[in-house]
């Protein structure tokens, strides 16, 4: 069943071991937070913005900061990870994200909700765990496709937001925990909160850190126990160019699905007239596609892993993001409704292989600076969606030509990846591992 405690196969129906029990938790907290994450984006146009009586630049500002701070969130959860595991970590964030969320609905000024958003912000970290976590459970002929599908699923929560959000504000409602159509979007934030509680006791009851148990039981575990403690690990990982790389293409697919979840539904309302409701029915099509896409780019990295080695797992990767600038621009240039939502469809795919090729790399980068690489690459998301919603604020070009433009930065990112180089003995020992991984599966 696993090479040094890790599962060597998914059981997808199994709860029976810590492996699966692991990754059923970790996708359904990543989920919960994304869907907190973006609870606010649907409800912005029509109810928040107006009830709080915010600008434009207020409204774009505020989605900087709640992606912004998530940048230094997850540097500071890859940390924590090594320090003190994965379900210490996941446990306090769940708690923290349940308070920030439902403390967001007292705002009532700018300044107030500015500070609502960059707490909010803190639980996009939660994606950082959620890769630590599959990443020590499973092993490296089947690390891409858990890793994918844990992320994947989880992502499932920006994109259900978008259409929940707004039904379950309109039921706050008409059950009468609302006093008018703008303030029903307060109450409505309680139901994320109240399931991340749910979730953080869940957590701690059903997850250890590691296949054999707990950091604080067996002290030999940690990662930083093999090396120069945990400063030294997160200063490998800082080292090593090939983070960056992978921080860089990170922002070009992650990013991107972060900044076209903050502002897909506001941007069917304004270019195509759609209401709020049918906005974000529309807007969580492009999340909805992590059900698979995310979790078939890992898969498919597994694949060329096969043939290919951890090289082929970066030419997958390379394709897929030089795919993915092209479906941006094809979607960029759509001016009919219904091209548009089947062109942003495809183009999500794109962007979803792409995450998931990517963190089917990462855990071979520097297996010992794990919980370090995963931050740092995971803040690269964060950084790409800044300076998206950056260029979009100081250039006030329409939306759509952004896209245009981002098209091109995206391919080009995806040709940098081709510099992700491993030694000839990480390659034999990545080989040896996957083969003795797929002969126990």
């Amino acid at each position: 069943m696993s090479t040094s405690g890790k599962a060597t196969r998914i059981d997808l129906f199994s709860l029976k071991t810590i492996q699966m029990k692991t990754f059923h938790l970790t996708w359904l907290s990543f989920f919960i937070c994304f869907f907190g994450w973006f609870s606010h984006a649907p409800l912005i146009p029509a109810t928040i913005g107006p009830d709080l009586d915010l600008t434009r630049a207020q409204k774009i500002t505020a989605f900087i900061a709640s992606v912004g701070v998530t940048i230094i969130a997850r540097l500071f959860l890859g940390y924590l990870c090594d320090r003190i595991g994965p379900r210490k970590s996941y446990v306090g964030l769940l708690l923290f994200g349940a308070v920030a969320v439902a403390g967001s609905s007292l705002a009532n000024t700018w300044e107030t909700y500015l500070l609502s958003r960059l707490c909010i912000g803190v639980i996009g970290a939660s994606f950082v765990i959620t890769q630590y976590h599959t990443s020590v459970m499973f092993a490296p002929n089947v690390v891409g496709i858990a890793n994918a599908t844990t992320a994947g699923w989880g992502n499932l929560g920006g994109g259900v937001t978008q259409a929940a959000m707004p039904m379950v504000a309109a039921a706050m409602l008409s059950l009468g925990f609302a006093d008018s159509e703008l303030s029903k979007w307060r109450p409505a934030m309680f139901v994320p909160a109240l399931a991340m509680v749910v979730l953080a006791f869940l957590y701690w009851r059903h997850t250890t850190d590691c296949p054999d148990g707990n950091y604080d039981d067996l002290p030999d575990s940690r990662p930083q126990a093999a090396s120069g403690g945990t400063s030294g690990l997160f200063m490998d990982a800082v080292r090593d160019y090939r983070v960056w790389i992978l921080f860089l293409v990170y922002a070009g697919c992650f990013g991107m699905e972060l900044f076209v979840n903050g502002r897909a539904a506001a941007y069917y309302q304004d270019r195509f007239g759609l209401a709020e409701g049918s906005a974000g029915l529309i807007a969580s099509l492009f999340g909805l596609m992590n059900l698979f896409a995310r979790s078939m780019g890992g898969f498919l990295g597994d694949r060329f892993a096969k043939t290919g080695g951890l090289t082929g797992r970066v030419r997958w990767l390379v394709m897929v993001m030089i795919a993915e600038g092209a479906m941006l621009l094809v979607f960029s240039r759509m001016g009919a409704l219904p091209v548009a939502i089947v062109t942003m469809v495809v183009f999500s795919l794109c962007v979803q292989m792409a995450e998931g090729a990517t963190y089917s790399v990462v855990p071979f980068i520097n297996p010992k600076s794990l919980g370090a690489v995963s931050g740092i690459v995971g803040a690269g998301g964060n950084v790409g969606a800044v300076m998206y919603a950056q260029f979009l604020l100081r250039s006030e070009l329409p939306l759509q030509d952004c896209f245009y433009y981002f098209g091109f930065v995206v391919a080009a990112i995806g040709l940098v990846g081709l510099n992700i180089r491993f030694s000839a003995e990480t390659e034999e020992k990545a080989r040896s591992e996957y083969e003795a991984g797929a002969a126990m599966a």
